[in-house]
């Protein structure tokens, strides 16, 4: 193959669309590229091909570029994150059964990641005074937005990850079929498979996970160190092509067509109008409900959501230590940090892209207004941010805020 066919993984969710557009609407092919995307069905599956150089690039989940990186849990390969394909997109669901039990300790549709978890705690801590079952819940990966998430939530209301829950890795495209066998009580996962729980009548979305954490971090393209610097013209027109993409699939005139493609079999297959629901920023929470709007529940252009934030990247290695998948040393935290590379992007982009941020880091602190970050050539205000539970995540003091989970 030559230099410019590339070989590109991804997983059936919703946040696929960009790198999908980009080929379809033949943004790839406008840089001298032809892209061949590869359907995969676990994100285990995604990490040993790219390990192995099946790959060219892939889809990623922004933490696993990161454990890669470190190699933590898997060989040690060197990734390199030169783009971000959006924000949120995520949503914890649970099992009818167990919202039921949620509901009678004060629980309810729509209600704040607070009072959910407040009633989650109940249970679980009734079930532990009945002597039952602990609750299992799935997440797709143990290096994922989708376990920090989870994880950060469940703390945040007094139930230990570790100790009070069961959590257990399965694939995306295999939990509804876990939730409907009761194997597990719920799950964590992006967009389709929360609403195609729903409305098998199998589960009730108990929080769209940017409601923990607003405009999160999520996938990436990823691809390895090593391929990226002996082709960076390659690396520059896949963040051209994204990005251009990116810009395509924000526009909400386009969301109609958008879904049309992705609801082909060969990338998610699942029904146009819950796809294009997801696009909206809708979700169904509950079946026999009407969609309920949750503001930028998944964005991929505005807000700068391809921008590859080194902050991200730090946060992502802060929950390894937290939750002890890694040791902390300065040495680790820079492998970490060096994953993301807003120089690749800044490099691309400079003459298409006047929203580039001079900075490679932001605090994720939660705001109660728009903030500004400086760019290029300006200023860019955003929308608010931050998590729910009001904590400030500093990147230049990782070590104290891992240490302030005590």
């Amino acid at each position: 193959m030559t230099p410019n066919n590339l070989i590109v993984g991804f997983v059936p969710l919703l946040d696929c669309a960009t790198l999908v557009v980009a080929v379809e609407k033949g943004f790839t092919a406008q840089e001298g590229l032809e892209v061949t995307l590869v359907r995969e069905t676990s994100w285990a599956n995604i990490r040993d091909r790219m390990m192995v150089g099946h790959f060219d690039a892939a889809q990623m989940l922004g933490p696993m570029a990161v454990a890669c990186s470190l190699g933590v849990g898997q060989l040690t390969i060197p990734v390199v994150v030169p783009i971000s394909l959006g924000l949120g997109g995520n949503a914890i669901t649970a099992s009818n059964t167990l919202w039921e039990q949620m509901k009678e300790q004060g629980a309810h549709l729509n209600a704040d990641p607070i009072t959910q978890g407040q009633a989650l705690q109940k249970v679980v801590q009734q079930r532990a005074n009945r002597q039952q079952l602990q609750l299992t819940f799935g997440m797709v990966y143990p290096f994922s937005c989708h376990n920090y998430e989870l994880r950060y939530w469940l703390a945040s209301s007094g139930i230990d990850p570790d100790r009070d829950v069961q959590l257990i890795v399965i694939p995306p495209l295999l939990l509804v079929d876990a939730l409907r066998h009761g194997q597990i009580d719920g799950f964590c996962v992006g967009e389709p498979w929360n609403s195609l729980a729903v409305e098998a009548g199998v589960g009730t979305i108990v929080n769209a996970t940017n409601e923990i954490w607003r405009l999160s971090p999520e996938k990436v393209l990823g691809c390895r160190a090593e391929w990226a610097k002996q082709h960076p013209q390659q690396v520059a027109g896949m963040i051209r092509a994204i990005y251009r993409a990116a810009q395509w699939c924000d526009d909400v005139e386009n969301h109609a067509a958008l879904a049309t493609i992705l609801a082909k079999p060969r990338y998610i297959g699942a029904p146009v109008e819950i796809l294009q629901r997801a696009l909206s920023c809708k979700l169904r929470l509950a079946l026999g409900t009407a969609p309920m709007h949750i503001p930028e529940f998944f964005v991929m252009n505005r807000q700068l959501a391809n921008f590859p934030w080194a902050s991200h990247a730090l946060w992502f290695y802060s929950q390894m230590v937290r939750w002890k998948q890694c040791e902390y040393s300065a040495k680790l935290l820079e492998v970490a940090r060096a994953t993301y590379r807003a120089d690749l992007y800044r490099n691309a982009l400079m003459l298409i892209d006047e929203s580039i941020p001079m900075t490679d880091y932001k605090t994720e602190r939660a705001v109660a207004g728009r903030y500004v970050v400086n760019e290029k050539n300006s200023a860019l205000t955003l929308s608010p941010e931050g998590f729910f539970d009001s904590r400030v995540f500093e990147p230049t003091d990782v070590e104290g805020y891992i240490k302030s989970f005590g």
